[in-house]
């Protein structure tokens, strides 16, 4: 077929036939890859018959599936072309406008004739935090001496409302709190859930739950021994062993005689939940019969809405109960770990992670599976840190579908994250403007990227967070659209500014005073080494053992020791730094950490140089650990999200420890 036609055709379906690399080369995408994605838009390239009558068939004129606008937009000017006449709109209240008029915020209905469409009229631009720092950290590893072998939301709650008071901090950034799998083995990354909607049981504090208040001594000292195990710092983080233990305290509680009071709060949390909480709770009951993967299901069951499925979950009334007040009991304890860091004085509160999808087989897309797109993995192109690549194994949204949903199952998923937020971190930001789609079964390197409505999606997520009153971050790093930084910053979304990532246009350190105010500024994240361990060139020899590197090790530390190089010479001549930085690189090759706490200080007090309205500081950083959280490219060849929280010897430090650490702690935060 004539590649002409054929990137016509893809183009016209928001799938990019070409695109720009993170070092700035134009790179085309292979037919294969345009045919596979296209297919999985439900359009047929498969010869070049069927790609000229794709390209030959009319569209249908009208209005589209949803219209988003801003708040002062004339809808006529947005809709010049499908807006007839006799065209109004149908406010939530009942009330009806011409669509001439200025239309409130909210939800409301754009009727034209036999024809209508939701209309979602959005803030025009959120507000934006005042300056401020806060920590930044992998909850599941912030354990105290009460939690169950992992950080809860009691340690949350009370991390948050110490750092505040003794430190000053104005919010604290999370991983992601998604739900997993109900039963073990339960996964360990928090960004593949089993649902966005949802929440992960494994973070509950049994001993804050009010059934727990009501048991005799002799069932509580039942449960302390299931705990009492899993209280030992050292050594890998074990989910698995986790959530055994605190599942069979929390179905002996869940067992318990329920009080009128307690029924009709959980009744009123059903209702608000709505059929998404039945749909997911059974999923639950459903996975711990048949598996965690709906694909794998006796075919009856794979349909969500299916007579079976019903039955089925008649028949299993108790264990959906069961998953539906777990969910209801998270409710309640994230609510009261972002009230306990407001109460602490916290301006932002917590920041909860957004993940960029959920596995396959998961609970959501047995719950929306015509929304997703088949035979499609999300993952993202070659770039300076993942040179192979990166799938992530979770399907992409269909963008048509998903419009023609009016963004129902996103706009809710952002309705309950928010709900216990003061602020919301976007991981991956250009998921609502874009996504790198990889056919299974190929390379991440030959993908294709797939235009989503960004402007619909920015309103969606703009409205959700201007009702919760919440400050959102972008985490706009990796290939990104040349305007993408700009589009956020218009509507008062903050980006995300990477120390090491900041530089100027001839590859030089970025000085403090050139980096953009709208931001969260950081100097690593998750996926790199902490400071020490970067400085150190952890990563690299890390990704040398495990075959990650693509091109030789010797480039690879070269590269690394003339851009450390850099940025050391740049904190000496702003006399952040007093040892001159050859004195310092000789101390790294020879291993000595001798300069590791005056760089790590440095690098925070440059942080606190630049304009960025919001500072983010790791946690392990604050504390002197090396290694890495997550290292992209691999699944069980390094302890991916099982490390838990140590210091430069290795050594474990509880919530407790960080007391003693608070003089240590302010040459980072201050």
């Amino acid at each position: 077929m004539g590649d002409d036609e054929l990137i016509r055709l893809a183009e016209r379906h928001g799938a990019a036939a070409r695109y720009t690399d993170w070092r700035g080369r134009k790179v085309a995408v292979a037919p294969d890859t345009l045919v596979a994605v296209l297919s999985a838009l439900g359009v047929d390239a498969s010869t070049p018959a069927a790609v000229r009558a794709e390209l030959d068939r009319a569209r249908e004129p009208g209005l589209p599936p949803v219209v988003v606008i801003r708040r002062g937009d004339a809808l006529p000017a947005v809709l010049p072309n499908a807006l007839p006449e006799d065209a109004a709109v149908e406010l939530a209240t009942g009330r009806t406008l011409p669509a001439t008029a200025e239309l409130p915020l909210g939800w409301h209905r754009l009727r034209a004739g036999s024809r209508s469409t939701p209309l979602l009229v959005a803030p025009r631009r959120l507000r934006t935090p005042e300056r401020g720092w806060g920590f930044t950290a992998q909850l599941y590893s912030v354990r105290s001496r009460a939690s169950w072998g992992l950080g809860d939301l009691r340690d949350l709650a009370d991390f948050a409302s110490w750092s505040a008071r003794e430190l000053g901090a104005g919010f604290t950034l999370i991983n992601p709190l998604h739900a997993a799998e109900p039963v073990p083995p339960v996964t360990a990354s928090p960004y593949s859930p089993t649902s966005r909607r949802f929440a992960a049981p494994i973070y509950l504090r049994v001993e804050d739950l009010p059934e727990y208040a009501a048991l005799p001594p002799g069932d509580r000292d039942r449960l302390a021994a299931l705990a009492e195990p899993l209280r030992v710092p050292g050594g890998a983080l074990d989910r698995d062993a986790v959530w055994t233990a605190k599942l069979q305290a929390l179905e002996s509680l869940h067992r318990l005689p329920r009080g009128p009071e307690a029924q009709r709060g959980l009744d009123a949390f059903r209702a608000r939940e709505g059929g998404d909480l039945t749909a997911f709770a059974t999923w639950c009951a459903l996975t711990e019969k048949h598996g965690p993967d709906w694909r794998r299901w006796p075919a009856e069951l794979r349909d969500a809405g299916s007579r079976a499925v019903a039955d089925e979950a008649a028949r299993l009334a108790g264990r959906v109960d069961f998953h539906s007040w777990l969910q209801w009991r998270l409710d309640g304890q994230l609510t009261a770990a972002q009230r306990a860091a407001r109460d602490a004085g916290m301006p932002v509160g917590i920041v909860h992670d957004l993940a960029v999808g959920v596995a396959h087989g998961s609970a959501d897309t047995w719950i929306y599976r015509d929304l997703f797109a088949p035979g499609m993995s999300v993952g993202a192109p070659p770039d300076e840190f993942n040179q192979r690549g990166q799938d992530w194994g979770q399907p992409p949204w269909h963008p048509r579908r998903l419009a023609g949903a009016a963004y129902a199952p996103f706009r809710e998923m952002l309705a309950a994250v928010l709900r216990h937020a003061g602020g919301l971190r976007l991981d991956h930001a250009m998921q609502v403007s874009r996504l790198w789609w990889v056919p299974e079964g190929g390379s991440p390197a030959d993908g294709c990227y797939v235009r989503y409505d960004r402007d619909a999606l920015l309103g969606c997520l703009a409205w959700e967070a201007e009702r919760a009153d919440a400050v959102v971050v972008g985490e706009d790093l990796g290939t990104v659209e040349a305007e993408f930084h700009d589009r956020l910053a218009d509507r008062g979304i903050l980006g995300t500014s990477l120390l090491w990532f900041e530089r100027d246009a001839k590859g030089r350190p970025k000085p403090a005073a050139q980096w953009r105010e709208l931001s969260l500024a950081t100097v690593g994240t998750h996926d790199m080494p902490p400071i020490t361990g970067f400085v150190h060139g952890d990563h690299i020899a890390l990704r040398d053992r495990l075959g990650l590197l693509a091109r030789p090790r010797s480039e690879e530390e070269n590269d690394h020791r003339r851009q450390l190089n850099d940025w050391l010479a740049l904190l000496h001549d702003e006399k952040l730094l007093a040892a001159p930085p050859d004195e310092v690189m000789q101390a790294l090759a020879e291993g000595a950490t001798t300069y590791d706490e005056q760089i790590v200080t440095a690098l925070h007090t440059f942080l606190a140089r630049t304009p960025a309205r919001l500072r983010g500081i790791s946690l392990t950083d604050a504390v002197g650990e090396r290694r890495t959280q997550n290292q992209p490219g691999t699944i069980d060849e390094y302890p991916n999200w099982r490390v838990p929280l140590a210091d430069a010897e290795g050594r474990p430090v509880l919530l407790e420890d960080l007391q003693a650490r608070v003089d240590a702690m302010r040459s980072v935060t201050s």
